[in-house]
């Protein structure tokens, strides 16, 4: 057989081969009523289009052509897998409620390589449930009252007393310093700017970079240089546990007593393994989401003037109120009293949708609006689809923290249009047995930040940024602001 046969032959073969192959899927689901889409290209699917990179105050080319072509639920073939996508907020809220019936979480095998199999995000049923008590018995909302609060405003005047005056730099990463080192004091009692702090970040920086690459364990990539910075943060949280059960067993009780770490070797029967996953799985959450959510904030608030006018104002009264009594720091009737600042909270966390969509997995077969979601399906809740639906947030285009108000009163601007929304509409945060247990925690962070930001500060844009979606929201060029000192009070 010459050379031009063989390849002829075996193009045959291959092509004889995917036929069959979706034959016998196609018979496999013959008796399901399944959504209508397209599923693509077998193995492959339409997952390089649905990654693509779009403007994360959008829901992207792909998915806005799918919704206006097949509906808010639609079949497709995402990560290797056959998929129902839901941007239908209904059958959103109903997979998160029936977590463990009637679906279960589902993430690819690529993001539990580097998160690790003990990581909270991956985990389902009794362990997962065990892994999450630990961590909201740790940001108890008594934790959070008294030791957390101090420190997030701490950490907070770091980094902003280091912005010099008429500066330019990256807000994205100022923003992540803070919450990075915010984690590092919380979880394993580190110290911001001490040699091994800063050493735990840079290898940190290369891991994230790792989790939103392909994951392709070659030689040279971003995916390979995540694994190998994973192995030495890991190696570092061991140092840190076996110092720990040292000066436990010498009978130094007083020792770390305060951060996660002490409390989980304390109170938990977690093996090594599972201590490591998930203090890396709790750094990677506790540092991640909430930097970006303050630094959409950074970004959206320049475009509203009158909602930094108004955030003066709420933030002027409290600072007044505070010098007059002769107190200095911020106390939790502060952070309660901040209400105009829970509106911007709520309008950043719907507008710039840090979390896009969650991966889930059918356990049973699944009938919802006449359309059956076969067992064994991947199935991806889109919460940004609810978050940017117009038939749910008047104009939801615009950054507008007066919808919020449940009042019913009005922003004073017609760039801004207001309406009183309901909440189960949004989900910034997930919801059911699965909703994060750091979500107050990081609207915490994302208030007392604004507090002391507006009070001292007015910055700009310096270079034209925007947040995109790759799928993790991010900003290209870090968000370059510039920055004046000023003092409102």
């Amino acid at each position: 057989m010459s050379d031009s046969e063989l390849i002829l032959f075996s193009i045959s073969s291959i092509t004889a081969f995917l036929l069959i192959f979706i034959f016998i899927k196609t018979k496999q689901y013959s008796n399901f009523n399944l959504p209508p889409g397209n599923m693509g290209w077998p193995f492959l699917g339409e997952t390089l289009g649905y990654l693509k990179p779009y403007s994360a105050t959008t829901l992207g080319k792909f998915m806005q052509e799918h919704i206006e072509r097949y509906g808010k639920i639609y079949k497709s073939n995402l990560f290797g897998e056959p998929t129902i996508v839901s941007a239908d907020p209904g059958l959103n809220r109903f997979i998160l409620q029936n977590e463990g019936k009637f679906f279960e979480c589902s993430y690819p095998r690529s993001i539990g390589g580097i998160l690790g199999k003990w990581s909270m995000l991956v985990l389902v049923g009794d362990m997962h449930r065990d892994m999450r008590v630990i961590s909201l018995n740790f940001l108890s909302h008594a934790r959070l009252r008294t030791h957390l609060f101090s420190e997030v405003e701490k950490h907070t005047l770091l980094v902003l007393n280091s912005w010099k005056e008429n500066s330019t730099f990256s807000a994205q990463d100022e923003a992540k310093k803070f919450t990075f080192n915010l984690m590092a004091k919380h979880i394993m009692s580190m110290d911001p700017g001490k040699h091994e702090t800063e050493q735990l970040k840079k290898e940190y920086v290369t891991f994230m970079k790792g989790v939103i690459s392909p994951p392709l364990n070659l030689p040279g990539t971003a995916y390979r240089r995540a694994l190998k910075s994973r192995s030495s943060i890991l190696k570092f949280i061991e140092c840190k546990m076996e110092e720990r059960m040292r000066k436990m067993i010498e009978g130094n009780e007083n020792f770390g007593e305060e951060d996660l770490l002490n409390w989980v070797l304390k109170h938990s029967n977690l093996t090594t393994e599972q201590i490591l996953d998930l203090i890396l799985s709790l750094l990677f959450a506790g540092h991640e989401t909430s930097s970006v959510a303050i630094a959409l904030a950074i970004y959206f608030l320049p475009g509203c003037p009158l909602a930094i006018q108004e955030l003066q104002d709420e933030h002027i009264e409290i600072a007044r109120a505070k010098k007059k009594s002769g107190e200095i720091e911020l106390t939790w009737d502060d952070y309660k009293r901040m209400e105009f600042t829970q509106c911007v909270i709520n309008e950043t966390l719907r507008l710039g949708n840090v979390v896009r969509f969650l991966h889930r997995k059918a356990i049973k077969d699944v009938h919802f609006q006449g359309y059956d979601i076969p067992c064994g399906w991947k199935v991806l809740p889109v919460i940004a689809a609810g978050h940017l639906d117009p038939l749910r947030f008047d104009q939801p285009q615009h950054f507008d923290p007066w919808r919020w108000q449940t009042n019913g009163s009005r922003g004073p601007s017609s760039n801004c249009a207001s309406v009183t929304t309901n909440d189960n509409n949004f989900m910034p945060f997930g919801g059911g047995p699965r909703l994060c247990s750091g979500s107050e925690l990081a609207k915490l962070e994302m208030a007392i930040f604004i507090h002391h930001l507006i009070l001292n500060f007015h910055w700009e844009i310096a270079d034209a940024d925007q947040a995109f979606a790759h799928p993790y929201v991010e900003f290209p060029k870090g968000l370059p602001i510039r920055v004046q000192r000023h003092s409102l009070l």
